[in-house]
């Protein structure tokens, strides 16, 4: 079972910024981020191997940075310039390729972008 911590999620003002976290139990060759918001599917929103290659949603690639720490079980996803159409819940995953969704998933942490 693959134990997942996720943080960061809250509030933020149109042009704003938030910064998630997610920690797992375990060292995979890829980790990152999907979103899920309401009446629509779940979407990438980035993805990072071990070696730091990366895959973004065209939609959030000047904005959001991913990044995978030393020990490659922690990955962070800064956000910046936030829009409405960002609001979601994150979820954290891992697996086996960057390109495509994880086998695991955390719960998710809420990110919502209001005036």
């Amino acid at each position: 079972q693959v134990q997942f911590v996720e943080s960061g999620g809250g509030l933020v003002q149109p042009g704003g910024s938030l910064n998630l976290s997610c920690s797992v139990s375990g060292n995979f060759f890829a980790m990152g981020w999907y979103r899920q918001a309401p009446g629509k599917q779940r979407e990438l929103v980035a993805m990072i191997t071990r070696e730091g290659k990366t895959n973004y949603a065209d939609s959030v690639k000047d904005r959001f940075t991913i990044s995978r720490d030393g020990t490659k079980s922690t990955v962070f996803l800064q956000m910046t310039n936030l829009e409405f159409e960002d609001t979601a819940v994150y979820i954290c995953t891992v697996g086996p390729s960057r390109r495509t969704p994880g086998d695991y998933w955390g719960q998710g942490t809420q990110v919502t972008v209001s005036s």
